[in-house]
């Protein structure tokens, strides 16, 4: 393993939320995880990003509400009662922005190590992969780790920030 690789996945050690979406595993940091809400009303919000499933109120906090499978170029699908919201946090300079992930369904809390952490596979310039922070291999199956603070372009937080948060 080259050197660069080898610092990228043992900075990549650690607890993760494991979950799933069209049918695939994916992982972002506990750390990132302020909680896991149960599906609930999204309010839309005109104009927004076309993966932005909209706006909900938590405990009188407007929080947007990212559609992980419009994000991903995903098929939509049917959410059912393991369909959740993660609730993280991206840091936006010295601010901090919360931000609802909707995803099919929570497996587990997994303490991954870094032998098990591969760096993300190149695709060349057509595959968009700086937001995935590894490939964690567990036993039959791989988990694709999530950089939250790369799931969003500079732009697109810009837009969310325009968000009216009420």
């Amino acid at each position: 393993m080259a050197e660069v690789e080898r610092v990228l996945t043992e900075g990549a050690e650690g607890k993760y939320l494991l979950f799933e979406l069209g049918g695939e595993e994916y992982g972002i940091e506990i750390l990132r995880v302020r909680e896991i809400i149960g599906l609930m009303d999204i309010t839309p919000v005109p104009q927004s990003l076309p993966f932005i499933r909209g706006v909900i109120n938590l405990r009188g906090k407007i929080i947007p509400v990212l559609d992980m499978r419009r994000r991903f170029g995903m098929e939509e699908g049917e959410y059912t009662e393991r369909s959740c919201i993660i609730v993280t946090e991206l840091k936006n300079g010295k601010d901090q922005l919360m931000l609802g992930m909707l995803v099919d369904g929570v497996r587990e809390v997994a303490n991954i190590p870094a032998d098990q952490i591969d760096p993300a596979p190149q695709f060349g310039a057509s595959v968009d992969t700086r937001y995935i922070m590894g490939m964690a291999k567990m036993k039959e199956r791989v988990a694709i780790l999530l950089d939250v603070e790369k799931l969003l372009k500079d732009g697109e937080v810009a837009l969310l920030e325009e968000v009216p948060r009420g």
